[in-house]
């Protein structure tokens, strides 16, 4: 797709430029930039600039459209906005520079600025596929700031000149690293009019004995040479590498194309023309990425039937032959730039661009093919790997999920530099403590835990009651807790899938065998011994702990308060445990092992150290009979008679179903 253009009238416009900048020579920044020669076009349209009287807007406002397009090319952002901000100001009769205005400050991070400049850019154009991804990209970036990703990025001091290197890609089983540069290393002595430095060489970075990396070297091979190379590419069996070639010429612009060299006596032999597509000799072919099977190169190009800008394809090969090509499709492909392919593995692609929504110039993003469907489907990488600058030519270790990167973030000069990255593992833990039912801490609880990852492991609790171990991601695990003189507890847990450190708490608490314990949440309406239905959450808890020990035998017994007579009350509490024993045997429990007792008020309760901790006026061990509650506050004895209401259970053996 076409960008949308709204162009005015420009005869007049054409006079004032023939007769005001034939002294400031505006045809031979015009020719520099059609050249290519970015960096002596910009030093042309700033002279030229200069020259133009203050009053001459419309003249004005042309030259600093296109010096800003030398800017933009150079990769200079804050220079590129600047010119653009004076070509609208002069009122530069063409909608573009509206969108071009926003995709600077876009890239500089001046992400407010820039949904501005978005809007009113898609004002004029309102369908414009990249002003509409670009606003959204610019709403996006600020959230993506506060979310990153795992990733963690550093810049590799060790490999950056105070020049440019960009492109790394791994060979050799990731002992080796090739990247491109143009440090004061590489050969040749002129410097580029496209770039204001040294053409771009090959680089390789080797690993020391202890397996760190040293100091880059020139890649000692016919592959240099005076004009620009990189991008390399190394095939799996390590016999081809493919790079981009970009021969200058005097009379019209460069146009890169992509070489191949053969390994031969130890080293890189001299490149040769990779032929594409025959006959095409417009059109650009570069950022070569060979997969892993050698079946398939990856590479960008602007040939008839994109989708605007630069395009990643692919072309089927048979050894060094290109049978057809393909373009990846609009999934992948925007009326942007998509650049640097690499191609991980026969599904996954990454690449670069500026066409989807992004945090700001070139930015990174995963492509995943789907069998089903031989669709791709895009996600962008997020922040920190991505930025507001450009950030592109990605490598992975084998089976990592590290490797290296180019941006030139932080660089005022826009020099492209290298950059790791590395996903930590995900630390998932869990933790927990093992109680009694007054929460004594309760140590030498042995704790097993199977995974249905086949993860099996038996852990001990400590003096302090915990236990703690490191668990995977995406995994059901089932615990058992076991104590002399405790009932064993089981619990399941299922851990997330999700990328991000957690602990998860799986505690246990530990019922004896020597004292009631009481059922929190047991109701019974005044004066009646049918179970209310709220009562049955904490009877069902309970019936998983029969379950879960179906050797023992338990008494259910319930507690009235001290009002009331002695016998009705006695009669009350039974018929409640009766109703307690009823429900757990219509849920499946064997009667045999269940017995119910109705003591009425004939046994207080003695505070606990829970209890007295609960309740300030009350300390533990007190017993809570008639005399004691008497001599305490009205609203103090409605507590304490609350308290003595209650539904316990007791364990009364361990041998059922044995013999």
């Amino acid at each position: 797709m076409e960008l949308t253009r709204k162009i005015y009238p420009l005869c007049l416009l054409g006079v004032l430029l023939l007769v005001s900048c034939r002294s400031a020579k505006l045809s031979d920044a015009r020719a520099q930039y059609i050249r290519g020669e970015y960096f002596v076009a910009s030093e042309t349209y700033r002279k030229v600039y200069r020259n133009i009287k203050p009053d001459q807007h419309p003249l004005r406002g042309v030259v600093a459209y296109e010096m800003a397009e030398a800017y933009r090319r150079m990769n200079v952002a804050s220079r590129s906005a600047n010119a653009y901000a004076n070509a609208i100001r002069y009122k530069y009769p063409d909608t573009l520079v509206y969108l071009r205005y926003a995709q600077m400050l876009h890239k500089e991070g001046r992400y407010l600025q820039a949904q501005k400049a978005y809007e009113d850019f898609l004002a004029l154009d309102p369908v414009n596929l990249l002003g509409i991804s670009g606003l959204q990209g610019v709403k996006d970036a600020v959230e993506k700031k506060k979310a990153p990703s795992r990733y963690v990025v550093k810049r590799m001091d060790l490999f950056n000149s105070n020049r440019g290197e960009f492109s790394p890609a791994f060979a050799k089983d990731d002992a080796v690293l090739y990247i491109t540069s143009s440090r004061e290393d590489a050969r040749g002595d002129s410097i580029s009019n496209i770039t204001g430095m040294k053409n771009n060489d090959i680089f390789i970075v080797t690993r020391n004995d202890k397996g760190g990396w040293m100091k880059p070297e020139i890649l000692e091979s016919e592959i240099n040479t005076r004009f620009d190379e990189g991008t390399p590419s190394v095939s799996a069996d390590g016999n081809y590498l493919f790079y981009t070639f970009s021969p200058v010429y005097s009379h019209r612009a460069t146009t890169p194309k992509i070489y191949c060299s053969r390994r031969g006596s130890g080293s890189w032999n001299a490149g040769q023309e990779l032929t594409v597509s025959a006959g095409d000799t417009l059109s650009v072919f570069a950022h070569p990425s060979v997969s892993p099977s050698g079946d398939y190169l990856y590479f960008v190009s602007d040939m008839p039937g994109g989708y605007g800008g630069k395009d990643i394809w692919r072309a089927r090969m048979d050894g060094l032959i290109v049978l057809f090509t393909e373009n990846l499709g609009p999934e992948v492909n925007t009326p942007g730039d998509e650049m640097f392919p690499y191609i991980k593995n026969d599904t996954t692609l990454y690449f670069s661009s500026d066409g989807h929504p992004g945090m700001g110039g070139l930015d990174l993003y995963e492509a995943s093919l789907h069998g089903s469907t031989n669709r791709w489907r895009v996600q962008h990488m997020d922040f920190p790997l991505n930025s507001s600058m450009d950030d592109f030519g990605i490598t992975f270790e084998k089976g990592k999920l590290r490797g290296f990167f180019s941006s030139n973030r932080n660089d005022a000069r826009g020099h492209d530099h290298i950059y790791s990255f590395e996903c930590p593992d995900v630390e998932i833990f869990v933790e927990g403590l093992a109680v009694d039912t007054e929460d004594n801490f309760i140590p030498n609880v042995k704790v097993s835990v199977v995974g249905d990852n086949g993860f099996r492991h038996e852990y001990i609790t400590g003096q302090d009651g915990t236990y703690r171990f490191r668990a995977d991601k995406g995994v059901n695990y089932l615990f058992m807790a076991r104590a002399e003189g405790f009932l064993n507890r089981k619990k399941t847990l299922s851990t997330f899938v999700e990328e991000k450190d957690t602990v998860y708490f799986v505690d246990f608490e530990m019922i004896p065998y020597n004292r009631p314990v009481i059922l929190e949440n047991i109701f019974f309406d005044f004066d009646k011994a049918e179970l209310r239905p709220e009562s049955k959450k904490e009877l069902d808890g309970l019936i998983g702990l029969l379950n879960d020990n179906p050797s023992v035998t338990i008494e259910l017994s319930a507690h009235t308060d001290r009002k009331g007579a002695e016998g009705y009350n006695q009669d009350l509490s039974l018929r409640r445990a009766q109703s307690v024993v009823r429900y757990l045997i219509g849920k499946g429990v064997d009667e045999r092992r269940l017995s119910a007792a109705g003591f009425g008020k004939t046994q207080p309760k003695t505070v606990s150290a829970t209890i007295a901790e609960k309740y300030g006026f009350l300390k533990e061990g007190d017993r809570l009979d008639e005399a004691f509650i008497e001599k305490l506050a009205p609203e103090q004895q409605e507590i304490t008679d609350q308290i003595n209401r209650r539904t316990e259970f007791r364990v009364t053996g361990s041998s059922f179903g044995l013999f």
